[in-house]
């Protein structure tokens, strides 16, 4: 299946493929060896590509493989693009971080306000921090955009292993 023109934050697909899971997995671990372009490793039925150190910047993206067996001659694979790890745990600290900041000063402003208090300072920062929600969501967006001609390597790699043309793609 082709990636779509317009690249979600975390786009997951899944197609059924009409070959044993261990198949598939010896053809990833074939490549593994036979290429340098891309790091593949793998665990289990879970097969990680994504791009050596030196080709990488902080938005790099990385795939996903589950590929799961289905009977002898079919296996499903389940993909996921998704952002190194370490640039997701950080987004998603920041964001709970701020998210627990804006309902902290969020009720002291409204307790305050209810107690006729001054409350200046608390609704500065509850407002700062939608601001920052909205810089973390351009920041977000800047990487989803110059991460997606990476994104489409992957995709053109796996498929390319698989020996299916995009075209032709379950």
């Amino acid at each position: 299946m082709p990636l779509p023109n317009d690249i979600v934050l975390r786009p997951r697909f899944k197609m059924e493929i009409p070959r044993y899971n261990q198949a598939i997995l010896s053809d990833f671990r074939n490549a593994k060896t036979t290429q340098s372009d891309f790091i593949i490793t793998r665990v289990d039925d879970h097969v990680f590509i994504r791009f050596p150190k030196d080709k990488q910047s902080f938005w790099s993206p990385q795939l996903h493989l589950e590929i799961n067996e289905v009977d002898e001659n079919h296996s499903v694979i389940h993909g996921l693009f998704g952002p190194n790890p370490t640039v997701w745990t950080l987004f998603m600290f920041l964001h709970f971080m701020v998210a627990g900041v804006f309902i902290a000063f969020g009720i002291w402003t409204y307790t305050n306000w209810t107690l006729g208090q001054a409350f200046t300072i608390q609704a500065s920062i509850t407002i700062l921090m939608v601001l920052i929600w909205v810089v973390l969501y351009f920041a977000g967006s800047i990487g989803k955009a110059s991460s997606t001609s990476d994104m489409r390597l992957l995709n053109d790699f796996m498929y390319n292993v698989l020996g299916i043309e995009q075209d032709k793609a379950p």
